[in-house]
């Protein structure tokens, strides 16, 4: 019942969000480097921070990992508002970081280079779903099934968390696809939205592979992972400052250069996710086995077809 509760909420809580948007004008302005050409609301992904308000509300022994999802949303909110220096953005998701390793035991269990390395991996793999964050429907898309996916690895082979701490991102998600899965979005996420879910799912994926002692469901990010990875790689061949904001991801070749629809490169790179997802819950192997037969077509795809998509040289 409270989920039913919980969904006409969430969507009476975006109107009152995008009032105070409106006012404050929290809003995002094309640039030669956006894949949009209208004005839109921007921070609709705070939606992820209300819904994290009940997550701490029902299952409030997660108290500390939702503190730290609090503190890099807050940040990632006032970073769309006011747009903060990279050392002050990078010191709250320290922080936010640190507390999600001490709740999950991090510190007491592993060596000094394992846990530097982690903290690298888990602020990369934040970032880099936030830049993949660029046009309508993506971000809410590909969350959503991957939260579905492991919510059913949840539900059906590997208890590992409170169902809730599934379920309410994954309504956060329908409610925010409801204003952005459109050909005009009627806002985006902004930094709070992709930075905030990229937390709380790396949050279950870490507590998910600790549970099991299996690496491979790091390849529920793996469509974002390549297009991410290789697009960093590109970059940093066209020696280009990879922090700056760019076109160069294989979604916004698709969506600039070759203009396809946002709402079908989305549905796209979700179907994609999916598939791979299936083939970890439903056919596990070893790791390695896994990571080649998933992720080795989308490299050839990226590199085979991307130089032939684009239009310009960056």
């Amino acid at each position: 019942m409270i989920y039913l509760l919980l969904l006409p909420l969430f969507y009476f809580s975006m109107l009152v969000y995008f009032r105070i948007a409106d006012h404050y004008q929290i809003i995002d302005k094309p640039n030669g480097r956006s894949s949009h050409s209208e004005v839109t609301i921007r921070g609709g992904g705070i939606i992820y921070l209300i819904a994290a308000l009940f997550a701490v509300n029902l299952q409030a022994q997660y108290w500390l990992p939702l503190l730290a999802l609090f503190i890099i949303g807050a940040i990632s909110f006032a970073d769309d508002r006011l747009t903060l220096s990279r050392g002050i953005r990078i010191s709250f998701h320290l922080v936010a970081v640190t507390l999600l390793f001490v709740y999950l035991g991090i510190f007491g269990d592993y060596p000094i280079w394992i846990i530097a390395l982690l903290y690298i991996v888990v602020i990369g793999v934040i970032n880099a779903y936030n830049f993949m964050d660029g046009i309508n429907g993506i971000t809410g898309t590909y969350s959503l099934v991957v939260l579905a996916g492991l919510q059913y690895v949840n539900l059906q082979q590997i208890h590992f968390i409170h169902a809730d701490m599934i379920w309410l991102p994954m309504m956060a998600s329908l409610v925010f696809l409801f204003f952005n899965f459109r050909g005009k979005a009627r806002c985006f996420a902004g930094d709070v939205g992709s930075v905030t879910i990229a937390f709380w799912i790396v949050f279950l994926l870490m507590q998910l592979i600790i549970n099991s002692g299996h690496f491979a469901y790091i390849l529920f990010l793996a469509v974002y992972g390549v297009d991410a990875v290789l697009t960093i790689i590109h970059r940093l061949f066209l020696r280009q400052n990879i922090l700056e904001p760019h076109r160069l991801h294989f979604y916004q070749v698709l969506a600039n250069d070759q203009s396809w629809s946002h709402l079908l490169i989305a549905t796209i790179y979700t179907f994609l996710q999916l598939l791979i997802m299936a083939l970890v819950i439903f056919y596990p192997t070893q790791f390695g086995l896994l990571f080649f037969i998933s992720t080795l077509p989308l490299v050839l795809v990226y590199v085979l077809a991307k130089p032939k998509l684009q239009l310009k040289e960056e």
